[in-house]
């Protein structure tokens, strides 16, 4: 905090992104501070520091005061924490609550594949349920049926136009008689043996149309027969099912290694590799409290100091002792 403090806080961000490869690799940075008035937490507000959050190519977590504080370095991070502490809780989730979540999703995954599997199931049964699976010849006798229908209207169609013709023939006789009597009928019998030849033709023809038909539909429903549609029914379930199974495989593959990642994470940050890195951890006997400051020393004060390799007991003989070196 203070004059300068801005500037600092943005070259740091700076130096670290620049720094990243020659510091092992850095995933996550958290940029933050604990809790102070509106001035002391201002330097969080400046420009340098919000330009250098939102140029750094390492995702940023600002932890800035408490949960009531809101600066502008909140607004242009990755995410925002309500308080350092809630920062590295963000940063570093809990291996059990990861499991979990991942057991929640593998169950969510197969209940959606037995529902899947159970709305297949149901369609089929319900194609099958249709009368045209049950009984797939009910539509060939109906389709054949219409075929009678329609032959048997043209052929009485045509007889009522010959029987009319025959009777227009009967009326005119005798005025044909008196006109030119062995002509005439010999026109007109050549004529109505034409027409009863071109009657016959049409109706062989439509027929002939009508049987062709009827062999179409034959043929279409031979092609959806119930058994056929049953097996390539079959093929398509196997297939998505397998395809469900892939994919609930891979979810779990992704799943378990990112998990050791993080797992990777927690140990790296966990304060047993800072003690290895030559650190140690001074605590009091009694109360095993982590020292932080001199103030919590006295003269006599028995503490354990914790090393890589094991821990020592120690005794406070004179906290005033560099004082009277200097």
């Amino acid at each position: 905090q203070g004059p300068g403090a801005a500037k600092e806080i943005a070259h740091a961000v700076r130096r670290i992104n620049a720094r990243k490869a020659e510091l092992g690799g850095v995933d996550l940075l958290i940029v933050g501070r604990g809790g102070g008035s509106l001035e002391d937490l201002w330097a969080f507000n400046e420009e340098v520091v919000a330009r250098a959050i939102h140029a750094s190519r390492i995702p940023v977590i600002s932890a800035v005061g408490h949960e009531v504080d809101v600066t502008i370095a909140d607004l242009v991070a990755d995410l925002r924490a309500a308080t350092p502490t809630a920062a590295a809780e963000l940063a570093v989730p809990v291996l059990d609550e990861i499991l979990a979540d991942l057991t929640a999703q593998t169950e969510r995954l197969t209940r959606g594949v037995f529902a899947n599997l159970t709305l297949l199931r149901q369609r089929f049964a319900g194609l099958t349920q249709r009368s045209l699976f049950r009984e797939p010849l009910r539509l060939v006798h109906r389709r054949g049926q219409l075929v009678d229908e329609i032959e048997h209207g043209m052929q009485s169609a045509w007889f009522d136009r010959l029987s009319a013709a025959r009777r227009t023939l009967d009326q005119r006789e005798a005025i044909v008689r008196r006109i030119a009597p062995h002509t005439y009928l010999l026109q007109q019998s050549l004529r109505l043996r034409d027409i009863e030849h071109r009657l016959r033709i049409a109706i062989t023809r439509r027929a002939q149309a009508s049987d062709r038909a009827l062999d179409r539909i034959a043929q279409r429903i031979d092609r959806i027969s119930p058994e056929k549609l049953f097996i390539l029914l079959s093929d398509r379930l196997a297939q998505r099912t397998q395809a469900l199974h892939t994919g609930i495989q891979h979810s779990i593959a992704l799943s378990l290694r990112d998990v050791r990642r993080k797992e990777e994470v927690l140990a790296a940050m966990s304060y047993k590799s800072v003690l290895g890195r030559g650190f140690s951890i001074t605590r009091t006997k009694k109360g095993r409290t982590v020292v932080r400051s001199l103030r919590q020393l006295e003269d006599g004060r028995r503490v354990v100091t914790q090393l890589d390799d094991g821990e020592f007991e120690a005794q406070i003989v004179n906290l005033k002792q560099l004082e009277l070196f200097e």
